[in-house]
């Protein structure tokens, strides 16, 4: 007797779902094109009348003999501006002012701020009010930073002659402001004070996005705090630090307010920055050479960060 044929049960799975139909493309049309340029022509009516026509008036006002006390007329006069101020006597000592106003000041808010971010990287208790004290600086005005350190800087009852007197630093008060050889110590010590914030919120963000397994690899590796810190903590921040480099330099050479309201520029021109001499002159009048200092700066500063970006990127291709 023939054994009955068993019919094989029905595939019960479910079959793979088919995938999701793709959402069509609407054509790009001309009334698209409309539609975009009706909500970024505000955008763009705004930085073109605060912005660029500003700059553009402000720039030929260096090609002009432009005196704010005598408009009746306003000659063109080429690069005559420019030949002014660089053929001034205090142009070289102002030069030289600004490069150690940018140098003595970047140096050591870097290291500062990369110090404090390091330690507020770290969980402990009270941090977050650690991290508001530490921050509060960058939320006052840099005029008012430097009248503050006026008053602390100040010879007769400033806080700094007061506390060196009494741990036996000095003997008697020093004229911080008005001597020409520490004038220029008493503006960078403020501005250090000011910018250390700055780099101490960048590389804190920068750093909290470190992975800890990084450093986890790196400490089973044997590696010391030294060691993983320009091998591991360094390298994984470099974009942040070059950026945040690159921008503090440029806003310290562009930054006056501290000196203007501490020292004006004095004494005898010894704390007398590039952007400080600008707004010196655009008080005597004299629009035609501030707009042509204006231009000098933009142009160096230009200079300054390709030359900056370019030998970051050669030495990132070796």
């Amino acid at each position: 007797m023939a054994s009955p044929v068993r019919e094989r049960p029905a595939d019960t799975r479910p079959s793979d779902p088919a995938p999701p139909a793709r959402p069509r493309r609407r054509p790009f049309t001309g009334r698209s094109a409309l539609l975009i340029g009706a909500f970024l022509a505000p955008a763009f009516l705004f930085v073109a009348i605060f912005t660029y026509y500003p700059m553009i008036r402000g720039s030929q006002m260096a090609f002009r003999q432009w005196n704010l006390y005598d408009l009746t007329t306003t000659p063109w006069v080429g690069l005559q501006n420019f030949a002014a101020i660089l053929g001034n006597d205090s142009f070289p000592r102002i030069l030289l002012n600004t490069v150690l106003w940018v140098i003595c000041s970047i140096v050591p808010q870097v290291v500062i701020g990369f110090t404090i971010a390091l330690w507020l990287r770290k969980a402990f208790r009270f941090r977050g009010l650690y991290q508001a004290f530490i921050f509060y600086p960058w939320a006052v005005s840099g005029f008012l930073i430097g009248l503050l350190f006026r008053w602390m800087f100040n010879a007769e009852f400033g806080v700094i002659n007061d506390l060196l007197t009494k741990v036996g630093i000095i003997d008697a008060p020093v004229p911080w402001l008005s001597d020409p050889n520490l004038a220029m110590v008493a503006v960078v010590v403020a501005n250090i004070w000011y910018g250390v914030t700055f780099f101490a919120m960048m590389i804190l963000a920068a750093l909290q996005s470190v992975p800890d397994e990084l450093l986890e690899a790196a400490a089973i590796d044997g590696a010391g705090r030294a060691r993983t810190l320009f091998s591991v903590m360094i390298p994984a921040i470099r974009t942040t630090l070059v950026l945040t480099i690159l921008l503090r330099v440029i806003w310290i050479f562009n930054f006056p307010d501290v000196i203007w309201a501490m020292t004006g520029g004095g004494p005898a021109d010894q704390t007398h920055i590039a952007t400080t001499w600008m707004i010196q002159l655009t008080q005597q009048g004299n629009y035609g050479e501030a707009s042509a200092l204006g231009l000098t700066i933009v142009l160096l500063l230009m200079l300054f960060a390709a030359v900056y970006l370019s030998l970051l990127s050669k030495d990132n291709t070796r």
